[in-house]
């Protein structure tokens, strides 16, 4: 006979007296209290715990595109976690709404005691940042250390781990570099991409040259700017040159994932596309959060401390701001801009491709 389940106690099912014993401010243990110190413990403590909930969404979307065949139906699925992560990292934000009541002059009462603690050593947000996609080459490093130094021996094996497994920017390149409706039976998208590119640009050419109220000078700039636009379309489409820009940094996707991504941006109305669009936005919003909430640190550093050092040793503000420019995942994404031609230019996709990608609730044609 199984045991009758008891009734669980709200208090318990919290753990809320091992949560809420769990401040233990360094100013109290040493006899001078400092009254802002809590709060400065809450508010990191609170950064954990969703940074945790980070981690297990993103363990969840990572297992969606670890798979050799992503399944179509768990694509709804990881981007309500992606969506999740990114309302998460808004709300972290929002805390230092709550850490700025406290000024600078207060957090000095108790500021001197944390060294050389410091949120360099958050394992977990270094974690997020490598599942990700945040590279080790990347990373800025302003004392010439590597990133993970200032971790004990256990964090820093966990982060080497982390490194050592394709991070979630890995596992999405892969699966754009499958898309389907790329090249399918006759049709190839950039063949059909690029020849709308160049009739778009020689209309341009053409309207420069014909028409008389322009003069000379800016008919020159204009059609010499319309020829460093041609160069740069080339990147989306010429084997060479995409090579050439991934050597220098610019690019880290393989040629085959951005065509595909760009196609998923330019096709976005297609309904078997508009869940791959909604995912490859949400990235971009991730990504862009993320720098938000670096820059909003690095202003409340400057804030807070000024030009001193930060407790872990680094440079403060000066070191956060230049993480804040550096720190970017999806880049890629967001250079697509770059590539995007009016709708008026789209090539129309064949009719058979059309209702491939439909959901085929439309009446039949007569």
């Amino acid at each position: 006979m199984s045991e009758e389940k008891k009734p669980i106690y709200y208090a318990d099912y919290l753990q809320l007296d091992r949560l809420l014993s769990a401040q233990a401010p360094e100013s109290e243990r040493l006899g001078r209290p400092a009254h802002d110190e809590l709060l400065f413990i809450i508010v990191h403590q609170a950064y954990e715990l969703w940074f945790k909930q980070i981690l297990h969404e993103l363990a969840l979307v990572d297992g969606i595109f670890a798979n050799a065949n992503v399944d179509d139906r768990d694509i709804g699925r990881a981007v309500a976690a992606l969506q999740r992560i990114e309302r998460i990292l808004k709300l972290v934000i929002g805390q230092l709404d709550v850490l700025e009541t406290m000024t600078p002059q207060d957090f000095l009462e108790f500021r001197d005691l944390l060294f050389p603690s410091s949120g360099f050593q958050s394992l977990q947000f270094r974690l997020i940042e490598i599942g990700l996609g945040l590279r080790r080459g990347d990373r800025v490093t302003p004392d010439d250390k590597p990133y993970d130094s200032r971790l004990n021996e256990t964090d820093r094996a966990r982060v080497q781990a982390a490194e050592a497994v394709p991070s979630l920017s890995d596992r999405i390149e892969v699966w754009l570099g499958r898309t389907p409706f790329v090249e399918i039976g006759g049709y190839r998208f950039q063949e059909s991409y690029r020849a709308a590119v160049t009739d778009m640009l020689a209309r341009d050419a053409a309207i420069l040259r014909d028409n008389p109220t322009i003069g000379a000078m800016e008919r020159e700039a204009g059609l010499a700017g319309l020829e460093a636009a041609q160069e740069r379309f080339e990147a989306i489409y010429d084997e060479a040159r995409h090579a050439a820009l991934v050597e220098q940094g610019a690019w880290r996707f393989s040629l085959g994932a951005l065509q595909a991504a760009l196609f998923v941006t330019l096709y976005r109305d297609e309904p078997v596309l508009q869940l791959p669009f909604r995912l490859l936005s949400l990235l971009m919003d991730i990504d862009e959060t993320m720098t938000a909430w670096r820059y909003r640190h690095a202003l409340m550093a400057q804030r807070m401390i000024g030009r001193k050092l930060g407790t872990g040793g680094s440079s403060g503000h000066d070191y956060l701001s230049e993480a804040a420019k550096r720190y970017r995942v999806f880049g890629d994404l967001f250079a697509l801009s770059t590539f995007l031609i009016p709708r008026s230019a789209l090539p129309p996709l064949p009719d058979e491709l059309r209702r491939a990608m439909g959901y085929g609730y439309a009446a039949p044609k007569d």
